[in-house]
This record gives C-alpha cells, sequence and structure tokens, in this order.
C-alpha cells in the first residue's frame, strides 16, 4: 500500500462549520493482470475562506510511488503509475475538512464592468463555452429574459433556479461524455449536467463561471458520529467582483455540508480519477464515499 498524505494545522473556525470525515474508495477491476498502469487522481480537498482540510491522504493499492503536484486549476494531483502485474487496483481518499458558508463580502460589479476588457482578460476561460457546457441560443434567450433588468449579482440566482426547475435529477440517467444541451432536452440529469448547463447558461449571459467538484452530506441535519453514504457532487461559482457559490441540483447556497475538492472549465477539468493501462480489458469498477459529521 503506497500512501500520500498532507496535513494542515487545526484552524479556529466559525461555530457555522461543520467538521466532516470523507472516505473515497474506488475499485477497478480487470479481466487479468494489467502489467502497467498511470493514473491521476484528485481526492485532496481544498483549502479556502470558507474550507480548511485538517488532514488528508491517499492509498493506493498495490503499491506504488505517489506524486503529488498542484495542477493548472490549482487542484491537487497525485499521480502514480505501477509496472507490477495487478488484477485490481484501488485507491483511497480519506480527509477530515471543516467547511462552513462563505461569508467574505465583496463589491459587486455591472454589467458594463464585466463586459470590460480587464474582466474578459482575466476570465476568458470561464466565458467561452466547452464542448460540455455550450448552450443553444433560445435556452440562453430565455433566461436573458427571466433576468431582464436584474443586475449580475441576481442573475447567478435566477439562472440557478431556472435550470433546476427545468432539470430533473435523475441517478443514471446521463454519462460523463453526456453535454449540457443533451441533458437539458432531455430534462433529466445528474449533479454533473445540472452544472455544466448553469455554467454554461452564465458564461453565455457574460458572467465568469465555474464548475466545481466535490462531496455533500445528504442529510442537513447530520448527526454527529453517525457514518452515511455520501456523494461525489458538483455545483457552480460565478464572479462578480468576488466568487459567489450555489447548489442548482438542491436549489441550496454552498455550506457546511459541501467540500470542495477542485474547480476548472467542466467536469474535464476536474474528474477524481483518470488513468491508462496496458493489458487485458477493464471489468468496470466501483466507487463508495462514506461521510461522517465528525462535530
Amino acid at each position: 500500500m503506497t500512501q500520500f498524505q498532507a496535513q494542515a494545522p487545526v484552524a479556529r473556525t466559525p461555530g457555522s462549520r461543520w467538521r466532516l470525515q470523507i472516505v473515497h474508495r474506488t475499485r477497478f477491476h480487470y479481466s487479468g493482470p494489467v502489467r502497467s498502469s498511470y493514473n491521476e487522481a484528485r481526492l485532496t480537498p481544498d483549502n479556502s475562506a470558507r474550507q480548511t482540510t485538517l488532514r488528508s491522504r491517499v492509498e493506493i493499492e498495490p503499491g506504488a510511488t505517489a506524486y503529488p503536484y498542484r495542477d493548472y486549476w490549482d487542484s491537487t494531483v497525485t499521480a502514480f503509475d505501477l509496472h507490477t502485474p495487478h488484477a485490481e487496483l484501488v485507491v483511497t481518499g480519506t480527509s477530515i475538512v471543516e467547511a462552513g458558508p462563505d461569508l467574505a463580502a465583496h463589491d459587486r460589479l455591472g454589467w458594463a464592468a464585466l463586459a470590460g476588457r480587464e474582466v474578459r482578460e482575466q476570465f476568458g476561460e470561464l466565458l467561452a463555452p466547452t464542448a460540455l457546457t455550450a448552450i443553444d441560443d433560445d435556452v440562453v434567450a430565455a433566461a436573458r429574459d427571466l433576468v431582464g433588468d436584474g443586475r449580475p449579482q441576481d442573475a447567478g440566482p435566477l439562472v440557478c433556479g431556472f435550470v433546476h426547475d427545468h432539470m430533473e435529477y435523475l441517478s443514471g440517467s446521463t454519462n460523463v461524455k453526456t453535454n449540457a444541451m443533451q441533458a437539458w432536452r432531455r430534462g433529466l440529469g445528474v449533479c454533473q449536467d445540472i452544472t455544466h448547463v448553469t455554467v454554461g447558461i452564465l458564461r453565455a449571459l457574460g458572467i465568469p463561471a465555474r464548475y466545481v467538484s466535490g462531496y455533500l452530506h445528504p442529510r442537513p441535519d447530520g448527526e454527529i458520529g453517525a457514518a452515511v453514504t455520501g456523494e461525489s457532487h458538483a455545483w457552480v461559482e460565478w464572479w462578480d467582483g468576488g466568487w459567489n457559490g450555489f447548489d442548482p441540483t438542491n436549489s441550496v447556497p454552498i455550506g457546511n455540508r459541501h467540500v470542495t475538492l477542485g474547480r476548472g472549465r467542466d467536469y474535464g477539468d476536474v474528474p477524481p480519477f483518470k488513468g491508462l493501462f496496458s493489458g487485458p480489458r477493464s471489468e468496470g469498477h466501483t466507487v463508495t464515499v462514506e461521510v461522517t459529521r465528525l462535530a
């Protein structure tokens, strides 16, 4: 077994925060011994004004040498490769995090400022559509009509509500290659799809927006000490002079149940795991996420 471990000093935090332990385990099964594999895991939670990662480790079975680094989007990546035959690969990320609402205030910009050259140069990558977030003109027009004369700070919540009202969450209804318009036309998707649609509309309106990958404790009244089946989750952040987070799938602000892993243009920038292998075919993989509220 190989471990990569990162620790941070315990920080004094607001009473509204929850302390959560997350155990994210992925098992890959193969039809025979794999000769070699090259892998990246994004399982180390972020540190920010609203979230403190107290402890985090990534365990790999069979053992491998791990190389942690920060990627272009500032996510922590654990890279490793294996060159001994193996019919199964197990990667487990275990973290303890204190998370809460974002209490930081910022000055809000208007539409003219957002359309200015300085903002467009700074956030160009978060204003442009991607293959997963591109939205058709008629959907953008409907969202623009809904926003009306509202300010950018009003547009974010309105767009989140617009998408939430149109799309039904249905586990297994899509896959990681489903794009925003495919999910929108079906009116069905998972958190990844709902977030892609929201991000795409916000960008089309001229508001920088990014995809956030993380975890969600499923119970608003989570009992301390009770381990529950959690979720890999996704939500949106938009910029109107400062960053604002919202969970359009559940129609709630980001708070003490949300743990951030990373951010990017879309899911493709922040997958929890990706890799290549040489050998017999894959028999699939299983993922479990266990979340325990510690305090």
